[in-house]
């Protein structure tokens, strides 16, 4: 991240993590809602992500369990991304009003909240098992 794209990052950021949005139907959650109650669900997990590869980065070398680490921290690493990537292309993709206030979608952005939840559903396991893995790495060594 540059010093250009940082403070969009962080505003987005912030927008995503206050995405607490009451259920607007009365059968249940909106799709939006649903996408962003997994946002929610693995974003704390990044400060877990970050303490683990501060934890692996020192054991990670040219060593048979020392490759083990740094498997282990590249894939918390690429977990890490891909929640940046996705939080970004989201932000790019829906409006504020879209995302907190349940403004309605149009047609094209219907099918992309679709799309949308199956990347989040793939993230939020991405996440969770570079996480589970770490601390197996971790655990056994």
């Amino acid at each position: 991240m540059n010093f250009k794209t940082a403070p969009i990052f962080f505003s987005l950021l912030i927008i995503l993590v206050s995405c607490k949005a009451e259920p607007k139907k009365e059968e249940g959650l909106s799709k939006m809602q649903e996408v962003m109650v997994i946002h929610d669900e693995v974003m704390p997990k990044m400060g877990t992500i970050s303490r683990l590869i501060a934890d692996l980065k020192p054991k990670a070398d040219s060593t048979e369990v020392g490759k083990e680490y740094l498997s282990a921290m590249r894939d918390l690493q690429a977990a890490h991304t891909s929640m940046m990537d996705w939080m970004k292309g989201f932000g790019e993709r829906f409006e504020y009003e879209e995302i907190m206030n349940g403004k309605e979608l149009n047609a094209e952005k219907q099918e992309w909240l679709k799309e949308e939840e199956v990347k989040v559903k793939a993230l939020r396991e991405e996440i969770n098992s570079s996480i589970a893995n770490a601390e197996k790495v971790l655990a056994e060594h």
